[in-house]
This record gives C-alpha cells, sequence and structure tokens, in this order.
C-alpha cells in the first residue's frame, strides 16, 4: 500500500490517503495545501488535474463535494457487494483505516483531551448484543432431558446471581432440567428471602423457554418413584465444561436428580460464544425483579430526577464486614483492629495480612472522604445530586461528614422512600435489589470495590449502552491520597485524571479475556455498522449517514 490508488470521475481524480501517499507535480502552493487537508485523517479529495478542461465558460476550475463523490462511490460499491457479496476494492480497507485511527490509535490519543465526566463519546460505536446464532440448538423437553438439576446458591444477591446464571449454563452443558434455584439463607446477612420473592419466576421461565427447560419444582410423582434421596455434591470453583460432562454428567444420568450446592462461581469465566451469550441473556433479561422491587427503584429513580436532571450513584461498600474481610485498617487504633478482627473471624480461611500492604496493592476500599475527593478532582461539582446505596456504614456519620461536606446532595433509600420501604426492611436481599436499580438507571455509577455488585452492574451498563462506571484505581489513589496535603489542588486533580485513565468504563477497557466475565462481558459487546456520520472531519461535519458492510457479530460471527 506503499503508493494510493486513484479512481477517475468526471475528469477529477478521487484519492484516499494519507498525507506521504502523495506525490504530484502541482505547483507549490496547491500542493501544501492539499498535504495539510489530507493529512489531518483520511479523507476523500476531488481536484481537476491539470489536462482536464475547463468548467464552463469562465475557465474557472471548481472542486466538486468530496461527501457527494464517496457517497457516489459507496452506491457503487454497494451494488457490486450486493451482486458479488463483496467489496473488492481498497475503498474497504481504507474505511476501517479511519474508524482505527479515530478510535483505537492508541490509549493516549483517546484519553488526551477533555474527558466527558458524564458519558463516553465513544459509547455509541457499540452496542449489547446476545441474539442467539442461526446454529443455537433447541433445547430439550424436560420429560427427555437428562434429569433434574437443583441449585443452591450462596451468599448476598449478587453472589447469588451469578450462581443462578452459571446454573442456566450448566443446566444447558449436561442437557438438563433446571429446578428454580434455592437461595441461601444462613448467610452473614440472615436473609429469608426465596427465588419468588426478588425475582419474577414466570419471566423467568418462559423468557429461557429457547434455551433450557426450567420448572418451579421437581414434580412430585417423579420424586417419590425415585429409589434414593437427590444426590449432593459441591463442584471445584470455576470449572471446565469438560468437569461436568465427565464428573457431573454420569451421576446425573445414574441419579435423575442431583444438587449442586454453594453454588457460586463454580463455572470458568471463559466460555465458548454461545455459552456466554446464554450467560447475557439470563443476566440482563431473564433475572427481572418482582414488581414491588420495580416499582420501588423507579420511585426513587423518579425522585432524584425531580431534583437534577443528572444524579451519581456510589456503592460506598464501606461496611464492617467489608472491612474485615479486606483486612484492611483505616486509623480507628485498637477499637478498629478488635472489632473487625471479631468480624473476620467468620472467614475461617483468609490468610493473615498486611493493612498497610494490602492499601499500597489497592485492595482496600478507599473511605468516604476519598471517594468524595477523587469525584470532585475529576471534575464534578459540588452542587451535583449523590445516591449513596449502602448498608450501615462503619464509623457512622463522623465517617460520612466529609463526603457530605464535598457534596451536600447527598441521599439513600431511606430518606427518598421511608414509608415504602418498611415492608423491605426485613430483607436485604430485597434492599440490595432496589440499590441495583437505582445505581444502574444513574448517569455515573462509582464502585467503590471490585465485589460482587460492583461487577455484575460494571457489566451491565457496560451492555446497556456504556453507560459511566467509575471505578476508582486504588494502587496509584493511595499514594496520591497519602500525599495530598504537600499538593496543590491543581496538581492533585491533574494527578488523579490520570490515574483514572482506564478506569472510567470507557469501551476500549473492554478486552476478551480481562477480568471476570460478569464484569467484562465482551462477547455480548457488539460494534455498530459503522456510519461517516460518525466522523468529524475537523472543519466540517458529515451529516449524511452512507452505511456500508454488515453488522457480523449481531451474527454471532466476531466479537470485539
Amino acid at each position: 500500500m506503499g503508493v494510493a490508488k486513484a479512481w477517475r470521475y468526471s475528469g477529477g481524480v478521487l484519492v484516499l490517503a494519507k498525507s506521504h501517499h502523495l506525490n504530484h507535480k502541482h505547483n507549490k502552493l496547491k500542493q501544501q495545501k492539499q498535504q495539510k487537508w489530507v493529512g489531518q485523517d483520511h479523507h476523500c479529495w476531488l481536484w481537476q488535474p491539470a489536462e482536464t478542461a475547463v468548467v464552463g465558460g469562465g475557465g474557472q476550475r471548481r472542486r466538486i463535494s468530496w461527501t457527494v463523490v464517496c457517497g457516489m462511490m459507496l452506491f457503487v460499491l454497494g451494488l457490486i457487494s450486493f451482486f458479488t457479496g463483496h467489496i473488492a476494492s481498497d475503498l474497504e480497507w481504507y474505511s476501517h483505516r479511519i474508524v482505527k485511527r479515530r478510535l483505537w490509535k492508541n490509549k493516549g490519543r483517546i484519553s488526551s483531551g477533555p474527558v466527558d465526566i458524564w458519558k463516553s463519546k465513544f459509547s455509541k460505536f457499540y452496542y449489547g448484543c446476545s441474539e442467539r446464532s442461526p446454529y443455537y440448538a433447541p433445547p430439550t423437553r424436560q420429560l427427555l432431558s437428562n434429569g433434574y438439576l437443583l441449585i443452591a446458591a450462596s451468599g448476598g444477591l449478587n453472589q447469588q446471581r451469578t450462581g443462578i446464571t452459571d446454573a442456566v449454563v450448566v443446566a444447558r452443558i449436561l442437557n438438563a432440567t433446571l429446578v428454580i434455584p434455592e437461595l441461601d439463607h444462613h448467610s452473614y446477612w440472615k436473609d429469608d428471602s426465596d427465588f419468588a420473592n426478588i425475582f419474577d419466576v414466570d419471566w423467568f421461565i418462559s423468557f429461557l423457554a429457547k434455551d433450557v427447560p426450567v420448572v418451579k419444582r421437581v414434580p412430585d410423582k417423579y420424586m417419590r418413584s425415585l429409589e434414593k434421596p437427590p444426590y449432593t455434591m459441591r463442584v471445584p470453583r470455576k470449572s471446565e465444561p469438560r468437569y461436568y460432562l465427565d464428573e457431573v454428567l454420569p451421576i446425573l444420568l445414574r441419579r435423575r436428580v442431583l444438587q449442586l450446592t454453594k453454588f457460586d462461581y463454580r463455572l470458568a469465566s471463559d466460555l465458548d460464544e454461545e455459552l456466554q451469550r446464554l450467560r447475557c441473556r439470563v443476566n440482563y433479561h431473564a433475572l427481572r425483579f418482582t414488581k414491588p422491587i420495580q416499582d420501588l427503584g423507579k420511585k426513587i429513580v423518579m425522585e432524584m430526577r425531580k431534583m437534577a436532571s443528572s444524579f451519581i450513584a456510589i456503592h460506598l461498600r464501606f461496611e464492617p464486614d467489608m472491612l474485615a474481610f479486606s483486612g484492611c485498617y483505616y486509623g480507628g487504633g485498637d477499637k478498629e483492629r478488635y472489632e473487625l478482627g471479631e468480624i473476620r473471624k467468620r472467614w475461617a480461611t483468609l490468610p493473615e495480612t498486611s493493612p498497610d500492604g494490602e492499601r499500597k496493592r489497592g485492595k482496600c476500599p478507599l473511605t468516604p472522604h476519598e471517594v468524595g475527593l477523587m469525584l470532585r478532582a475529576l471534575g464534578f461539582e459540588n452542587n451535583m445530586h449523590l445516591y449513596v446505596a449502602s448498608g450501615e456504614i462503619y464509623g457512622g456519620e463522623e465517617t460520612l461528614k466529609p463526603l457530605r461536606d464535598l457534596f451536600p446532595n447527598y441521599y439513600t433509600k431511606e430518606m427518598l422512600a421511608s414509608q415504602e420501604l418498611e415492608p423491605f426492611l426485613p430483607y436485604s436481599s430485597q434492599l440490595a435489589a432496589v440499590d441495583y436499580i437505582v445505581c444502574d438507571e444513574s448517569d455515573v455509577f462509582v464502585t467503590n470495590n471490585n465485589g460482587n455488585m460492583a461487577k455484575i452492574l460494571a457489566g451491565r451498563r457496560r451492555y446497556m449502552g456504556h453507560k459511566r462506571t467509575i471505578r476508582p484505581n486504588a494502587k496509584k489513589l493511595n499514594a496520591l491520597f497519602l500525599k495530598r496535603e504537600k499538593l496543590p489542588w491543581e496538581t492533585f486533580a491533574k494527578k488523579v485524571k490520570a490515574s483514572q485513565q482506564g478506569f472510567l468504563g470507557e469501551p476500549n477497557e473492554m478486552k476478551g479475556g480481562r477480568g471476570e466475565f460478569h464484569e467484562y462481558p465482551s462477547t455480548c459487546i457488539c460494534k455498530k455498522p459503522f456510519k461517516f456520520s460518525y466522523l468529524d472531519t475537523g472543519n466540517q461535519t458529515v451529516t449524511k449517514s452512507l452505511e456500508y458492510g454488515r453488522n457480523e457479530e449481531d451474527q454471532g460471527v466476531h466479537n470485539v
């Protein structure tokens, strides 16, 4: 591709190239104008060569709009593509180069300019996709399946959510009938809620009808015919599909009813495309909250919208159990060490850690004050409205006061819907579901740890249009907070912005194989068909949408 190709058109020449591809014998002034215009990026350009005839009687040479020429060329090439199935020209190659240079040249190019802290300007190029491919096999009928699969999910709401999602995929792998999962009633939160108290059961069953058969319970007649009670087993964490086929399926075939206990993160993160997209259909579509939970969540969102057109939601996650689990220390002296140490004893397998070492490694949640400083440094003004999703904050109002001072417009679900919230108060998972809805609907979502709710919501917001999601780069921010008093605010803010590059929920953070699939659902993020209207030409914006190609990602062929 050392020399750009050219096409003849109406006595002119259509050139699609970089400036270093041009080597024409024009006068010096015209050559400088050409190089200056073309050098900015890839564009279509039309000019009259020296030997062409003049236009009209005045002898003036007239430049034809490059948008018109590009449009006509793409129309012709579109006809060729329609009849031949492929655009056999360098225009397709150059068009891909346009998008690649403008969007993905390098991280520095994307982040060098001012960042819109409310919305990613690149989100319009992508959308969530989880459609079944044409080769997706239909599910087996309940009576013809290999047996009934019982699942006992564990943990809090979002940990259970990952288990439920993976349970559907395992049922698909085993060609089994899935029984509505049982939720954990004995965890730290002591919540007696069942699946039907949190999720719409009928919707769950009907939505997954084309994937796996799902029933509310094993038929009584079938249970009475069993010679032995259901077999119970626990599979290793992050087991591959092959493990389920080799170790679990034979037992299911022999016993016909099998229960998998403590089912959380028991399936590998990296699966084939069809199974990954099934995960997305379950997590982002099939798991729909009950109407009372949805109504309360929507009411709180409406209350926030009445006060401000845009608002930030923060999952503060500064509860005693989180701090105890992290093994971090926040300066509370012997009282803090004792209280968190007692809570930490409930995890018998947790290793001894160095609080200072954990903080330097970025494993500790930020304090509410540090979260507020980060947001102010990123550019959020103190009149912004904050919704804080949190349980009991360790240290109470004394811990929250610095954040409230930075952002006086501070709200929680208890403040916005105290009466409507009363029926839900005994059930921590249902309260967490309300927070989930409000955080999902927020304009900006800020996580303060890498826990289950943070991962699940970050993945969902990427799937739903790459809504702005900020995760603190705790490792780098910790060093800044230690020397905060020694830095001028302008310097501190500049360093915070630099530290947060790659932690703002931009599409280019989505890379296959990065982290847990629930947080980075790369298989379920598709590219939109390219439009020239997406491009900013500098002096002129192309307003006419000229599409080309087909969105193969939506057909299950490629992913980001």
